[in-house]
């Protein structure tokens, strides 16, 4: 629900009243939280005022509160679920005293001092960069006017960077931890995708670390982005915004000016790239080639990256070579750990037997991490670990001398001297929007995580030409960029224009209620709405009717 009520305040709390605290009220016979969203409002007439039934303490400030209805028509939710983003993951009845004034001095450098000029930029720094002095900087310029926001993709960066902080003197905060000592004004506060809404009355300045890794978007429907929800507070507030990457994406070169740093310091931050031409290799090796054999039995901590899950992910019939397919809806099933053949479209399990020939023996076309683990084991002598994503992954392995795993190795498996992707034409050829995009951001944190040319990246390709191999090879990630900005405008896709994914029983009746300068296309529970610009997608979405039915509506869709 999220509807505003009227309620007249109790004569003892009305010094603790104000926009944004959180409350509780009795609702149709039950008491349910809320949040005051304005103060000394003449109710109608009509209507006979009920108390509030009780105080749940501080909340987010009146400028979050307004900033919450912005971005319920930015991302088609409801306010309430940017309040609880924006609220203390627990009761908080006084603040403490303000952070003192810093008497750290800091020195910035020319490219910072560029930076923290304009409202808007852009800085391309290399993966292996130090993000330090920026965070220092642009921290202690903050704070000058009420506060700075650091957002980081993940809370073991944004951990680290706090403590980084506060060993150099400056008074730094870990969201959400330290909700009610960032409330209280004067320091840096820093944190994942939240602390995007932290409760500052006034940003003096903000920055985004990685404004082009999909950690800082909510998966969960409003699919929210904490670069977007910082520079509309930026804005609002006349305050420079920064972000910082070593690829950005065209919707960061659209929105800020870009800063390249010297060419020394970006190439000094991207490793060697060891490009392995599949094309050439014997197809008796598999994905495990001789050089990736000997890499792994050469020394040094490495990682073995394939973005498949399973044993395979995909299977053909070893005696009449027929694909194995679904006997329900036709998609490809693969292997899971079970040994069971699962569809990944609707979830359908059989045991492992040919629907065309009756055999059993089915042969791996696409293997997964868990047959490659065992493979890989078997040529190492020593058993390899399996690191993936999964809610229920094990955390063990992650101080084995050799990992393999599904991207998520690459935030889990710690420093590593190699990161060999197995098979990243599964990354380039990725029939998705953003693809591009996507893998240069996988090779940018290998090679954060090799960092820069201490170690080395290697990638078993058929494409060793491709612009984003060239990209990372050249430390140039401006090459891609200029790919995808010349095909995107001329196809019209975003940034150049503005998309929201409908999905869901009730997503055909949304659609018929979305009017204006937009189009509509897709059939049944998925539709895509794309507008010529933000503010008529927007507006649309806002004014089409909910339907009773489950919907969900993404905009910006990453993953298209």
């Amino acid at each position: 629900m999220d509807r505003e009520f009227h309620y007249s305040v109790p004569e003892r709390w009305r010094d603790d009243v104000r926009e944004g605290t959180r409350v509780r009220v009795e609702l149709h016979g039950r008491r349910v939280g809320g949040w005051v969203t304005a103060v000394a409002v003449d109710p109608p007439k009509e209507i006979e005022l009920k108390p509030l039934a009780g105080l749940s303490g501080w909340g987010p400030p009146a400028e979050v509160v307004a900033l919450a209805g912005w971005a319920a028509w930015r991302w088609a939710g409801r306010r309430a679920h940017f309040l609880a983003t924006a609220s203390p993951p627990r009761v908080v009845r006084h603040l403490p005293a303000p952070a003192g004034p810093s008497s750290v001095a800091v020195l910035a450098d020319p490219a910072t001092r560029d930076a923290l000029s304009e409202p808007r930029s852009v800085v391309r720094l290399a993966p292996a960069g130090d993000i330090v002095p920026w965070a220092m900087a642009i921290g202690a310029k903050g704070i000058e006017r009420g506060g700075s926001i650091i957002v980081v993709p993940t809370g073991a960066r944004a951990a680290w960077l706090a403590r980084q902080l506060i060993q150099r003197g400056l008074p730094a905060a870990l969201l959400p931890d330290d909700w009610d000592a960032v409330a209280a004004g004067g320091v840096i506060a820093v944190g994942t995708r939240s602390a995007a809404w932290a409760p500052l009355r006034q940003v003096g300045a903000a920055m985004v670390v990685d404004s082009h890794d999909e950690a800082l978007r909510e998966e969960r429907a409003p699919t929210w982005d904490a670069a977007e929800v910082l520079a509309e507070r930026c804005d609002r507030d006349g305050s420079p915004c920064v972000r910082l990457s070593p690829c950005p994406t065209l919707e960061d070169l659209e929105w800020g000016r870009l800063i390249v740093l010297p060419r020394a310091d970006e190439r000094g931050g991207w490793p060697p790239l060891e490009v392995l031409d599949r094309r050439e290799a014997d197809p008796r090796d598999g994905l495990l080639t001789p050089r990736v054999v000997a890499a792994v039995r050469a020394g040094g901590r490495v990682v073995c990256v394939i973005n498949r899950r399973g044993r395979a992910g995909l299977l053909a019939c070893a005696a009449c070579q027929t694909v194995a397919t679904c006997e329900k809806c036709g998609d490809a099933v693969g292997q899971n750990q079970a040994g069971m053949l699962e569809c990944g479209r609707c979830g359908e399990r059989r045991p492992q037997i040919c629907l065309d020939c009756g055999s059993g023996k089915l042969k791996a076309l696409r293997p997964g991490t868990t047959r490659l683990a065992e493979h890989l084991s078997a040529l190492a002598g020593h058993p390899i670990p399996e690191l993936s994503g999964a809610a229920h992954a094990d955390e063990a392995g992650t101080d084995e001398r050799v990992v393999i795993g599904t991207e998520a190795a690459l935030r889990r498996a710690g420093r590593r001297d190699t990161v060999i992707f197995l098979d990243f034409d599964q990354e380039l050829l990725a029939p998705r929007l953003r693809a591009g995009e996507q893998a240069l951001a996988l090779l940018a944190r290998a090679a954060r995580m090799v960092r820069g040319r201490q170690g080395r990246v290697i990638v078993q390709t058929r494409q060793p030409d491709h612009v984003v191999l060239r990209a990372a090879r050249s430390a140039d990630p401006g090459l891609v960029a200029d790919a995808e900005r010349a095909q995107r405008d001329s196809l019209g896709l975003p940034p150049f224009s503005a998309m929201a994914l409908v999905t869901g029983p009730g997503a055909e009746e949304l659609v018929a209620g979305v009017h204006g300068d937009v189009a509509v296309a897709g059939h049944a529970e998925r539709h895509l709405v794309r507008a010529p610009d933000t503010t008529s997608l927007c507006d649309a979405l806002a004014r089409a009717p909910r339907p009773s039915a489950r919907v969900r509506v993404e905009v910006d869709p990453r993953r298209i």
